[in-house]
C-alpha cells in the first residue's frame, strides 16, 4: 500500500510539474546492438516526455521514427569494423576472460577506444560542437571507456549524464566516486552468493585480486583516454584538462537494481538505478507469423539466442549441428535467433529461425518456458523480469559473471558452450524445464524486481529533468571525484601510519638493544668484581 501511494505521489508530481521541451544531445559510439537497445529505451522515454533529442550513433538503431528524435549516423570505418569483428570472433572462439578482453581493447586496432575516438572527430559530430546550430541543455553519453568524449560537453558548456548498460564496476564507478569494497562487493568477473553474504576468505582473496587487476587496467585505459582527449581537443587553449572535464558528469544511470539483484552497494547520490529500462511495461504485439507460432505452442516454447555480438558463424559447424539435433527433438516449439548466414542447420517444423527477434516481447509471452542465453546483462534482466528460467551458455566479457550470479540465485544452470554434447545439452534442458525450483525462484525475484517506488522510465524522466532544473545538480557530487588516486584510497595516510609504526618498532629495537647491552655490561662488571 505504501509503495502504491509513493508511486501515485510521484505520478502526481510529474503531472503537476510544468512540461518544457529541453534540447538534449545524445552520443552513442557503441558497436554493440544490445547496448544500443538499452540507450534507445532511455531516449524514447525522454522523447515521449516532450524533449527534443539529437541522437548520434555508430550503429543504426532499430527504433520507430519519433517526432522528437533526430538521428545522425556516424559509422565506424571499414578498418575499425573489421578489427572489431576479428576481436569478437577471437573472444567467442577462445572464450576470452574479461581481463584479456580489456587488454585487447587497449591494443587492438579496431578496439572500442579507437572507435570512440573516430566518432569524436567524425565531421558530422564535429559540426555539432564546432558550429552548433542548436542551444543544447544537456549531453547524455553512452559509456564504454570513452570519457574523453566529455570534451563535447565542455565545448557546448552543458552538464553530462553517463548511461551505462550494466552493473556498477570499477571503471564507471570512478566517474562519480562510488566506493568499491572488495570484502563483499563482487568484481565484474565474480558473482556474489545470495545464500552466503559473508564471503569466505578465498572468495575475498580472488575478488580483491580481480579488483586489483581491473584497477591496474583502469590506469592504462585512463592513459589512453587522456591521449585521445588531447588529440581531439588539445589544440583549443580554452578547453579544460581531461581531469577537469570529467567533473562535467552530473549523474550516472546504470541498468541495475540493487535491492533485488544485490548486493547492496555503497553508492553516491549521483548513481541512479534504472534496471530494466529496456523492458516494456506492456509488451508490443508480436509479428503475425511469430505470434501464430508462439500462440500455438501448446507444450510451451524455448527461446534460444546468443545475442547480437556472438555470431554462430564463429563456431565449429559440428557444435551448431549438436544444438540443432537436440532442439529439433523437443516437443516444445523453438524460437532460434539465427544470423544472416545460410544455410540453416535444418528445417525442423518445431523451429522458427529469424535474424532479428523482439526478445523482450517473446520472453513476456506466457508460452515461453525456457531461455537459452549467452547471459548478456540485458537478456538476463528481461528473463528475470518475466520470470523465465534460464540455461546459460556464457562466452566472454561479463557473461560468465552474469551466468554465475544467475546460477547462485537459483534461476537456472550454466554450461560450457564449446564442450556441449547432445547428451549434456538434453540433460540441461530437461533439468531446467522439469525442476520447478528454478521457475519458482525467478518468479519470486520478478516480484521483487518490479516492486519499486519509481519505474525505470519514471526515474529517467525525473532525474534527467532534475539535472537540467538545477544546472547540472553538482550539489549531488561526492568530494571524492576531485581526489587523486593516492588521496582517494588514503594511501598517504596509511603510509604515514605505517611509517610511524615502523619508526616506533625501530626505536623499540634500538632501546631494547641498548637495555640488553647495558644489562650485559653490568653483568660483566659484577663478574669481574667477584673474581677480584
Amino acid at each position: 500500500m505504501v509503495n502504491k501511494s509513493l508511486t501515485l505521489l510521484f505520478v502526481l508530481a510529474f503531472a503537476a510539474t510544468p512540461v518544457w521541451s529541453a534540447n538534449i544531445l545524445a552520443l552513442f559510439s557503441t558497436f554493440s546492438p544490445s547496448h544500443l537497445i538499452v540507450h534507445m529505451s532511455m531516449m524514447k522515454t525522454l522523447a515521449d516526455q516532450g524533449h527534443n533529442l539529437t541522437i548520434v550513433t555508430t550503429l543504426k538503431p532499430k527504433i520507430a521514427p519519433h517526432e522528437n528524435m533526430t538521428f545522425i549516423h556516424a559509422p565506424a570505418s571499414e578498418e575499425r569494423l573489421k578489427g572489431m569483428n576479428e576481436y569478437l570472433e577471437k573472444s567467442s572462439k577462445e572464450k576470452l576472460h574479461m581481463v584479456q578482453a580489456m587488454i585487447n581493447s587497449l591494443t587492438n586496432a579496431g578496439s572500442m577506444l579507437g572507435i570512440g575516438y573516430d566518432f569524436v572527430v567524425d565531421p558530422k559530430v564535429k559540426a555539432i560542437y564546432e558550429n552548433p546550430q542548436v542551444k543544447y541543455d544537456l549531453l547524455i553519453l553512452g559509456y564504454l571507456m570513452n570519457e574523453f568524449q566529455l570534451g563535447i560537453a565542455a565545448k557546448l558548456d552543458v552538464p553530462a549524464i553517463l548511461s551505462w548498460v550494466g552493473v556498477p564496476f570499477t571503471f564507471v564507478d570512478d566517474s562519480v566516486g562510488n566506493i568499491y569494497d572488495p570484502s563483499y562487493v563482487p568484481s565484474i568477473t565474480m558473482a556474489a552468493d545470495p545464500e552466503n553474504p559473508t564471503h569466505s576468505f578465498s572468495w575475498r582473496i580472488r575478488n580483491f585480486g580481480s579488483w586489483l587487476v581491473f584497477k591496474a587496467l583502469g590506469l592504462g585505459v585512463e592513459y589512453k583516454m587522456n591521449a585521445f582527449y588531447e588529440q581531439a581537443f588539445g589544440n583549443d587553449s580554452s578547453m579544460p584538462s581531461y581531469d577537469e572535464v570529467k567533473q562535467r558528469v552530473s549523474l550516472l544511470f546504470y541498468n541495475y537494481h540493487s535491492h533485488s539483484e544485490g548486493p547492496v552497494r555503497p553508492t553516491v547520490p549521483q548513481s541512479i538505478e534504472i534496471g530494466g529500462i529496456q523492458i516494456k511495461e506492456k509488451p508490443d504485439p508480436l509479428p503475425l507469423d511469430l505470434a501464430g507460432f508462439l500462440n500455438n505452442a501448446t507444450d510451451g516454447a524455448i527461446f534460444f539466442s546468443l545475442g547480437t555480438n556472438v555470431k554462430l558463424k564463429y563456431f565449429d559447424p559440428q557444435l551448431i549441428e549438436t544444438i540443432y539435433q537436440v532442439l529439433s527433438r523437443q516437443p516444445l516449439r523453438i524460437i532460434w535467433k539465427w544470423d544472416d548466414q545460410e544455410p540453416k542447420p535444418g528445417n525442423a517444423s518445431n523451429i522458427y529461425f529469424h535474424n532479428w527477434l523482439p526478445q523482450d516481447d517473446i520472453l513476456a509471452h506466457p508460452n515461453t518456458k525456457l531461455f537459452i542465453t549467452h547471459a548478456g546483462k540485458g537478456g538476463v534482466a528481461e528473463a528475470q523480469y518475466h520470470a523465465v528460467p534460464m540455461l546459460a551458455l556464457p562466452v566472454f566479457g561479463d557473461q560468465p559473471g552474469n551466468a554465475q550470479l544467475m546460477v547462485t540465485s537459483g534461476f537456472g544452470i550454466s554450461m560450457d558452450l564449446l564442450t556441449l554434447t547432445e547428451e549434456s545439452l538434453e540433460k540441461g534442458i530437461q533439468e531446467v524445464l522439469k525442476n520447478p525450483v528454478y521457475r519458482n525462484n525467478v518468479r519470486k525475484f520478478s516480484d521483487l524486481y518490479r516492486d519499486r517506488p519509481l519505474t525505470a522510465r519514471q526515474s529517467v524522466i525525473y532525474w534527467t529533468e532534475y539535472v537540467m532544473r538545477h544546472k547540472g545538480a553538482y550539489h549531488l557530487r561526492s568530494p571524492i571525484v576531485k581526489l587523486g588516486f593516492v588521496a582517494r584510497y588514503n594511501l598517504d595516510v596509511y603510509a604515514i601510519i605505517l611509517l610511524i609504526l615502523l619508526s616506533t618498532f625501530i626505536m623499540f629495537l634500538i632501546v631494547l638493544r641498548l637495555v640488553i647491552k647495558t644489562l650485559r655490561a653490568r653483568q660483566q662488571t659484577k663478574a669481574k668484581v667477584k673474581r677480584n
